[in-house]
């Protein structure tokens, strides 16, 4: 039976009266105790998530509600599709997602980042340090190492002509995915494509412009770059001509039907000869929308609608190749590579809206009738599609994001060419300068800083311990090395190389990435340690 509590108070003449009543309805945590439980809470979830680091880290299996099956390292993907309870776990989820939004690779180790401060503010917690004080140490140690990453960053040279070190970025991001057998062909994939589209004099990168696509058949190898727009349809009419050249699009919005009366009004057919004006009255339509669509000298229609077997036989004779039933998003690529207008109503059409390409045609798949247009040598150049292969589906969903990661480590190499080394190299070396750092802060804040530090040395550990290495020794080898030798790229030599310099390795991390890591793990625990008071209404206490 829950116990009956309220929050009292006394006015001026010590009669007490009641703020919050606490019965039966509410559960209450509150104080130290109510931030210990958070730190747990997002330690559980770290934990998840620790063993998915690294080139040699584990995949994880998720079957959600309906049996589906997905297999993935990523860690946004991860965190995405876990059912989370417990609302401080939800924020670390939402942490991974802030960071796959923004920069798009580093999911992982923001998570493991965030844990490990946590875990850290539980013992100065446990020293009787007020959360406020870890916090601010905390955002100091930030800028510490935040201003030490800039100090130890390399900037990298690319061109147009020379992208080496664009495919040295994105192979270290795709080491540890699934993909890693065909982890070269992926790489060039990747920069290409955002070469491709980018405008490296405003350092900017379209994503929209790359669409990523997959098949089920074949397997990674046969992963293809098409310089154009690929779509999972094909012909409206199985007797139309597989090979448009020269194509000149009609992008429609509207259907090939006869327009329908807005009104609540219905038309009673009641003789053969009615029924026949009828059946008269669409045909000569059908022939006016056919004839509109073919004076503008388009010979390729792309609508977004449906339209019926007598639409369709009718374009076939009047040698109108269509494809129908094309997605909303698909429709606006289409427009944005052809430079074509899309039409709402036929009414509207016009010979300067139509689109253009150079060849438009369909592909088809070993045994079976699956068939895709691919439209190529648009008037947009800078239109890309990746068609990913894969011998199951779940091949081809991770090959997909493994891609995604890679797409956007080296879009964000074309926004800011300064990178740091991988294999915590980076991280080993701002946890000795924020260590430093803290020797000389005369306030309590500096045991948050050195909590700090030892937080940084989390993901070299994980790194070694997920590559069969002795985690200890391995980072205290490597940091006596960095302090000693004065050398900010030494790192945990995960694949075996027998070379701990992540710079000879060509380990890169884009510096944006690592940034933003420090900084979103950094706001998070500021966000838990201020939280001291939960109450959760309708449930009964025990």
């Amino acid at each position: 039976m829950a116990e009956h509590q309220a929050l009292y108070a006394t006015d001026e003449y010590g009669r007490p009266f009641i703020i919050l009543r606490e019965q039966g309805r509410k559960v209450r945590t509150h104080g130290v105790e109510a931030i210990k439980q958070h730190i747990l809470a997002a330690k559980a979830v770290a934990n998840i998530i620790r063993t998915s680091l690294g080139p040699r880290g584990l995949d994880k299996i998720l079957i959600s509600p309906d049996g589906e099956i997905t297999v993935t390292n990523d860690g946004a993907t991860i965190l995405s599709q876990m059912e989370v309870e417990h609302q401080i776990a939800r924020l670390l989820v939402q942490l991974s997602k802030s960071q796959d939004d923004e920069i798009g690779d580093g999911t992982t180790g923001v998570v493991v980042l965030a844990g490990a401060l946590l875990e850290q503010c539980e013992a100065l917690l446990d020293r009787g340090i007020h959360p406020i004080r870890i916090a601010d140490g905390f955002d100091r140690a930030c800028k510490v190492a935040i201003g030490h990453l800039d100090k130890i960053s390399d900037t990298i040279e690319f061109s147009a002509a020379d992208t080496g070190n664009l495919f040295k970025t994105a192979m270290t991001s795709l080491g540890s995915k699934i993909v890693s057998k065909e982890h070269e062909k992926f790489a060039r994939i990747a920069v290409e494509a955002v070469m491709t589209v980018a405008d490296l004099d405003r350092k900017d990168v379209s994503f929209d412009l790359i669409k990523v696509d997959g098949k089920v058949g074949g397997s990674l190898a046969d992963t293809a770059l098409i310089k154009g727009v690929l779509i999972d349809k094909d012909m409206s009419h199985p007797q139309m001509p597989h090979t448009v050249r020269d194509a000149r699009l009609a992008i429609l919005t509207c259907p090939f039907e006869p327009p329908r009366p807005k009104t609540k009004h219905k038309l009673d057919i009641t003789s053969a000869e009615e029924y026949r004006k009828l059946q008269q009255y669409e045909k000569e339509k059908f022939t006016d929308m056919i004839k509109r669509v073919k004076d503008t000298g388009a010979n390729l229609v792309i609508c977004q609608w449906g339209f019926d077997d007598e639409a369709n036989h009718l374009l076939m004779q009047n040698e109108l190749p269509a494809v129908r039933w094309v997605g909303g998003p698909e429709i606006e690529l289409i427009a944005i590579a052809t430079h074509g207008r899309i039409v709402p109503r036929f009414e509207d059409m016009t010979a300067a809206k139509l689109g253009k390409a150079g060849l438009v045609r369909e592909l088809t798949f070993g045994t079976t009738r699956d068939k895709m247009l691919v439209i190529e040598e648009c008037a947009n150049t800078k239109t890309v599609t990746v068609f990913v292969r894969g011998s199951n589906k779940m091949i081809v969903d991770e090959a997909k994001r493994a891609l995604h990661d890679s797409l956007c480590a080296v879009r964000n190499l074309i926004k800011d060419n300064r990178v740091v080394y991988g294999g915590g190299a980076a991280d080993i070396s701002s946890s000795i300068a924020v260590a430093k750092a803290a020797d000389e802060i005369p306030s309590i804040e500096q045991y948050a800083m050195r909590a700090f530090a030892s937080a940084l040395d989390s993901i070299p550990l994980a790194l070694a311990e997920n590559s069969g290495l002795s985690p200890i020794e391995t980072l205290t080898e490597v940091k006596s090395r960095q302090v000693n030798e004065g050398l900010s790229t030494l790192g945990i030599d995960c694949l075996g190389k027998g070379n701990p310099d992540m710079k000879e390795q060509f380990v890169y991390d884009p510096l944006i990435s690592k940034r933003q890591q420090y900084l979103l793990a950094t706001q998070l625990v500021r966000a838990v340690l201020k939280i001291d008071d939960v109450i959760i209404a309708g449930q009964a206490e025990d």
